[in-house]
């Protein structure tokens, strides 16, 4: 089955809540992480009742806080004997436009994404050393590629830090046993990308994106831009083409 023990932050809705079902259906143990206990205790007694004999460990953590991330992972790693895949999900779509007075929201996300990360790939890797096994998943954007019109600014640039680290650890790591995946999903319908005002016509299903996540993240790929071929292009076309075509691109998406 490869990777038995799932560790997922962000895990209490959108992505992280789908990559949950779906990991659990296929009888994986997992390790749910988010700021909403609730919303993670009615997570897994849905998923125990209906995946009998998988274990769901629960941890209230907030990533903008290291201690609270390192004793989460220790927690749930003491409940599931081992951790053997950490997927960093947690993160927030909100932004404002730079210089409009609202510092604290775009703060908030670069601590969030970014920063965050960092807490989160220090505590995973921690533990993956000692075991000498583990496969890391960073989950960046497909804006990471560019930072796009609008608000997002500073969300797009949290998000480049992220591949960044990717593609690092990458480097890092090459010749251990230790595996680093780096996600760039496009435009997918979840809670978090509708409070952020993305829609449009190439806004993938959350399904769809779930499905493509899992699918590459079981398969261990370095670098995956997702869901499908329309993604995997304009991947390919933000990073190649000039601006003045790019933003007309993705602002008419």
């Amino acid at each position: 089955m490869g990777r038995t023990r799932i560790v997922i932050t962000g895990a209490s809705s959108g992505l992280g809540e789908g990559m949950a079902r779906r990991f659990a259906a296929e009888g994986r143990d997992l390790g749910l992480c988010a700021r909403r206990l609730d919303r993670l205790d009615a997570l897994r007694d849905e998923l125990v009742r209906a995946h009998p004999g998988i274990t769901v460990a629960v941890a209230a953590v907030d990533v903008t806080d290291h201690d609270s991330v390192v004793d989460g992972f220790a927690a749930l790693r003491r409940e599931l004997g081992g951790i053997d895949r950490v997927i960093v999900n947690a993160g927030l779509g909100k932004g404002a436009r730079l210089g409009t007075g609202r510092a604290d929201a775009n703060l908030e996300t670069a601590r969030t994404n970014f920063v965050g990360a960092i807490s989160q790939i220090e505590a995973a890797l921690a533990v993956f050393r000692e075991q000498n096994a583990g496969h890391l998943v960073l989950v960046s954007s497909i804006s990471a590629d560019r930072g796009l019109p609008g608000s997002k600014a500073v969300y797009s640039a949290s998000k480049a830090g992220v591949s960044a680290l990717g593609e690092a650890l990458v480097a890092e790591l090459r010749g251990t046993p230790i595996r680093v995946t780096t996600l760039l999903p496009g435009y997918v319908a979840t809670d978090m990308s509708a409070r952020a005002g993305d829609t449009g016509r190439m806004m993938s299903t959350l399904d769809a994106g779930v499905s493509a996540m899992v699918d590459a993240i079981e398969k261990e790929v370095t670098r995956a831009a997702l869901p499908g071929l329309t993604w995997r292009a304009v991947d390919v076309v933000l990073r190649v083409l000039p601006r003045r075509l790019t933003d007309r691109l993705v602002g008419s998406a």
